[in-house]
């Protein structure tokens, strides 16, 4: 486009090289309100001026900006003209005007202005309240004016159908009598026909609705002064949600110390009501469309309150005496009187107007009341007056009540029983219970003499404050009959004779009838005519078979009592039954005796016969029920006592038992019919348990035999000691540990020491103390060298020899023949105070048990085993035995130990020896269990038993101890300790002490040679 307009103006220049032409684009303009636009002006052909006109002919400036108009040269052929804000004053016709000297040309652009569309006031939202005529706003303006249409929920809203509607004249919407459903958005729309334009609003229009209150109760009742609270509550409606608020006496209240609201404000509570909270209370709600208000009214009512009474103090046969009660309440109390079970008042309630009057029907007592003041007027006083009255005041809230005391003097009345039963040596009290005020003093007397008297020694005087009590112990008939007490005040003096009467045993009673069945029968009976004075507290019943002796049982005395039911009869069998009563006094006459026949069993397999359906057959009667508690506390055991089987055998007992705060039982239990009793274990501590027993037979189940009880308290936990438990820290537990470590070990190294010749001890041996092993006096003996040094001591040496073979007797079935170890001399009587034999075993770390510490013999191609039995015998029954060529095991009586520190030596060599002195020294054998009680008692031995074979020999080592108190040890296991092959059995024994071999034997050397070889043990 441009090269074809540049192409034209060439043309033209060609042409007309002199014309000027201008040309304005736009050619027209229509301005709004507001806007701006601009107009450009294209000259073609040279021009050195180019200008603007507005309408009123004056020349625009470019410098000028007044009137929102503003020209600006571009270059040589172009000018622009510009128009901000454009106003109704700017509207006309504009000419742009080119010049180059004498030549001029010009064009011109009519402008013109209008108002567009415009909102000037529709707000969003607009209020009203339900029932008035809303006026909705919505100010439209524009050239020309606008036509207003006005929409609702998109549908155009038609004056001419729907009367509540009218469009204003300024175009805004009238809607009469709004209502709640009107409410929502509204749209305000303005149409300009001639440009096509349009523009709307929308407009949300809202109802209020003025609120609603009711009240949930319009009168509230509280009780004053016992710390209550009152709920005031009303329940608002409204459009907004309205506010509420409250008020008493014209003041709004708020939460604070008095009164306190919920978030809305709907419920006041009022704290510790007082009578003055007493009033009407008033429920505010309020909103944008309005408030309303509700009257809630609080009644106070105050309990009953005594605030006045008084206590008198009256003697007997006084005239009258009044008590005065006064109370405070609302309602006004009414105001009733008491002593103990008497009430003295009328139902009518009192009042100011109409005082209220009660009088009994012996004018004795007389009750006025007026309004909130009672009194209460006694005439002619009686002692029996004294004592303490009740003032109560009620009303329809609550009542109150206190004690007023009415303080009688009186002189003294003596009560109680006037006779007394007992009987010679029977102490009895006689007991003289005085009623007096003030007090009484007592004073006992017989035949005009004060007791006790000073020759009287079986009478004593007990007293208490009320009661004086005479102890009397009938030594004889004279100590029977009258006595006097006399008691006395300030008031007077009263006296009463009492009688001491001869108790007698009771007569008998009368056996009405007896009813028997199977096993059982129950006697029927009445009282004895004569109880003899004292009551009755057993009755004796006695049975037999006619001709037989009588078989009894003693029964206690219950109220009422008049069956009794005895057990263990044999079925179809006739017996004789008597009875006889029981006081205090003695056992009385036996009535008459009753015969009866017990019935026979009925049988469950075998139908009854005519005889047998015509007895009384029925259900068992319930058993009785004994507690026995036992060891634990959570266990009991129920003991029941067979009653009457209703003439049919018991098949079984069923029992149950529950905690009795608790309704399920636990699972019944069925006991066969021979069972007494029931062990209840696992029970709740202090919890109280009730047990139904029921017996049951073919007839049916008896009633149940109910008891009840309570088991003990829990007992205290001890700490660290619960369950039994020792009690021991940790740290004394860790210790018995360390030390009981260590003794194994010293064990274990004493047992290395004796048996292999090495260990802590054999070090300390050998190098510090210079001696030899063990094992150096078995090569002595295997070498056959004699044990004797210069020692002087005498001691004996106990040698034990063995041989491969066994001779026939030496189990002690018979006499041996004597061989080469055989003593040749016979042994001097024991000492009397020789001292029992102990034997001192080493503990083995091997079998953990008693054994001997031996020592392995290096050579001894002869032996084989060694079995060693000692028996002990008391200091006392020590006896010499002979020995004989004919026998194989020796006996000897041994007497104490010149030296009880060095112990004999046990020689296992097969040298034989000679034993030239018949001294002997006993065996002392230390046990490592405790010794045994039973020193005296009936003879046990400590019998061997034979060993497995073995190559290997021991050494025994026997020490000798002697002390005050001699004990004879012997190991009670039935197992022997078993130690390397040899087998060590310990019993008691009452004779002697025996030493038998089963493959050597035992001879007694005097110990002569210097015991160096360290194979002898201290004691």
């Amino acid at each position: 486009m441009l090269q074809i307009r540049d192409i034209i103006w060439g043309w033209l220049l060609i042409g007309c090289a002199a014309a000027i032409q201008v040309q304005i684009t736009p050619s027209q303009g229509e301005i709004s309100i507001g806007d701006s636009k601009f107009f450009l002006c294209e000259v073609v052909g040279d021009a050195k001026e180019i200008d603007w006109y507005a309408p009123s002919g004056e020349k625009i400036l470019s410098t000028s900006t007044s009137d929102n108009l503003f020209v600006s040269r571009n270059d040589e052929t172009t000018a622009t003209l510009t128009i901000y804000h454009a106003s109704g004053d700017s509207a006309g016709i504009y000419k742009c005007v080119a010049k180059n000297g004498d030549k001029e040309a010009q064009a011109t652009v009519q402008v013109k202005i209008f108002q567009k569309i415009t909102f000037q006031n529709a707000p969003s939202p607009q209020e009203f309240n339900e029932g008035e005529d809303a006026d909705i706003v919505c100010d439209v303006f524009s050239s020309p004016p606008p036509n207003i249409i006005w929409k609702h929920k998109g549908s155009k809203i038609q004056p001419a159908k729907d009367v509540r509607y009218r469009i204003m004249s300024n175009g805004h919407l009238q809607i009469r009598g709004i209502k709640k459903i009107d409410e929502g958005n509204y749209d305000c729309e303005a149409r300009v026909m001639a440009r096509g334009e349009i523009d709307f609003r929308m407009m949300k229009v809202i109802v209020n609705v003025l609120p609603t209150i009711r009240a949930r109760q319009s009168e509230v009742n509280a009780t004053a002064d016992i710390s209550s609270t009152a709920l005031l509550a009303c329940d608002a409606d409204g459009f907004p949600e309205p506010t509420v608020t409250w008020a008493h006496n014209n003041v709004v209240l708020e939460t604070g110390d008095k009164y306190s609201l919920n978030e809305d404000g709907s419920e006041l509570v009022i704290k510790d009501v007082k009578k003055v909270d007493e009033g009407d209370y008033t429920c505010i709600a309020k909103n944008k469309a309005g408030e309303k208000t509700e009257e809630v009214s609080l009644n106070v009512f105050v309990q009953p309150k005594i605030t006045y009474f008084n206590n008198q103090t009256a003697s007997e046969f006084d005239e009258q005496v009044t008590l005065t009660c006064e109370a405070l309440g609302d309602p006004t109390p009414t105001i009733s009187w008491s002593f103990g079970n008497r009430v003295f008042t009328e139902g009518e309630q009192a009042s100011w107007t109409r005082p209220d009057k009660y009088e009994s029907l012996d004018r004795n007592v007389v009750v006025r009341s007026h309004a909130r003041v009672s009194s209460l007027t006694l005439k002619n006083i009686q002692f029996t007056y004294a004592g303490q009255y009740l003032c109560t005041a009620s009303n329809s809230i609550g009542h109150d009540s206190q004690h007023m005391y009415l303080e009688v003097r009186y002189a003294p009345k003596i009560l109680g029983a006037v006779t007394v039963y007992t009987w010679e040596g029977n102490p009895a009290n006689i007991s003289c219970e005085v009623d007096a005020h003030p007090g009484a003093s007592v004073v006992w007397f017989r035949d005009g003499f004060q007791l006790p008297s000073p020759n009287t020694t079986n009478i004593k005087i007990y007293n208490t404050p009320t009661i004086s009590y005479l102890e009397i112990s009938p030594d004889s008939q004279n100590d029977f009959g009258s006595y006097n007490c006399t008691a006395t005040n300030t008031m007077g003096t009263e006296s009463k004779e009492f009688l001491l009467i001869q108790a007698e045993v009771p007569s008998s009673p009368e056996i009405q009838q007896v009813e028997p069945f199977s096993s059982t029968a129950v006697v029927e009976f009445d009282e004895p005519d004569s109880m003899g004075g004292v009551p009755i507290i057993k009755y004796r019943v006695q049975w037999r078979l006619p001709g037989k002796g009588w078989t009894g049982k003693e029964y206690d005395a219950e109220d009422d009592m008049m069956r009794i039911t005895i057990v263990g009869l044999k079925p179809e069998t006739t017996y004789e039954v008597k009875m006889s009563a029981i006081n205090g006094k003695g056992e009385g006459e036996s009535s008459l005796a009753s015969t009866f026949k017990t019935e026979p069993v009925l049988s469950s397999a075998s139908p009854p016969s005519i005889g047998a359906t015509s007895m009384a057959l029925r259900e068992p009667i319930a058993p009785k029920l004994e507690i026995m508690a036992q060891n634990g506390g959570k266990s009991l055991r129920i003991n029941w006592i067979k009653q009457d089987d209703g003439g049919s055998p018991i098949k079984h007992y069923l029992v149950k038992y529950k905690a009795k705060h608790v309704s399920a039982w636990k699972p019944e239990l069925r006991l066969p019919h021979g069972s007494e009793y029931i062990l209840l274990s696992g029970l709740d501590w202090n919890t109280e348990y009730e047990v139904h027993v029921v017996a049951e037979n073919q007839q049916g189940k008896s009633e149940p035999g109910i008891i009840s009880f309570r088991t003990a308290m829990e007992p205290t936990t001890i700490p660290d000691a619960v369950d039994g438990g020792s009690g021991l820290g940790t740290g004394a537990i860790v210790g018995i540990l360390i030390v009981v470590f260590f003794l194994l070990l010293v064990g274990v190294d004493v047992t290395c020491y004796f048996l292999n010749n090495c260990g802590l001890l054999m070090c300390i041996a050998v190098n510090f103390c210079g001696k030899a092993g063990p094992g150096a006096k078995s090569k002595d003996m295997e070498e056959g060298k004699a044990a004797f040094t210069k020692d002087e001591s005498k001691e004996p040496i106990v040698e034990v020899r063995t041989e491969e073979e066994h001779t026939p007797n030496q189990e002690g079935r018979g006499p041996t023949e004597p061989n080469e170890t055989t003593p040749l001399t016979e042994p001097e009587p024991a000492a009397a105070d020789t001292t029992p034999m102990v034997v001192n075993l080493l503990p083995s770390t091997a079998a953990n048990s008693v054994t001997e510490s031996l020592s392995t013999a290096q050579s001894s191609p002869a032996s084989e085993s060694t079995t060693l039995t000692i028996s002990t015998s008391s200091p006392t029954k020590a006896a010499p035995t002979k020995s004989s060529p004919k026998n194989s095991s020796h006996s000897n009586s041994l007497k104490a130990d010149p030296q009880p520190n060095v112990g004999p030596l046990v020689d296992l060599s097969d040298t034989p020896k000679v034993a030239p002195s018949s001294i002997q020294t006993p065996l002392v054998l230390d046990a490592v269990s405790p010794p045994s009680a039973n020193v005296d008692g009936p003879q046990s031995r400590c019998d061997s038993e034979k060993a497995p074979d073995s190559t290997q020999s021991k050494d025994l080592q026997v020490a000798s101890q002697t002390k005050d108190a001699p004990s004879a040890l012997c190991t009670d296991s039935t197992t022997p300790a078993q130690n390397d092959g040899k087998t060590v059995k310990e019993d008691n024994s009452t004779s002697e002490t025996e030493v038998k071999n089963a493959t050597g034997e035992v001879k007694t050397v005097p110990n002569e040679a210097p015991q160096a070889n360290g194979n002898e043990s201290k004691a």
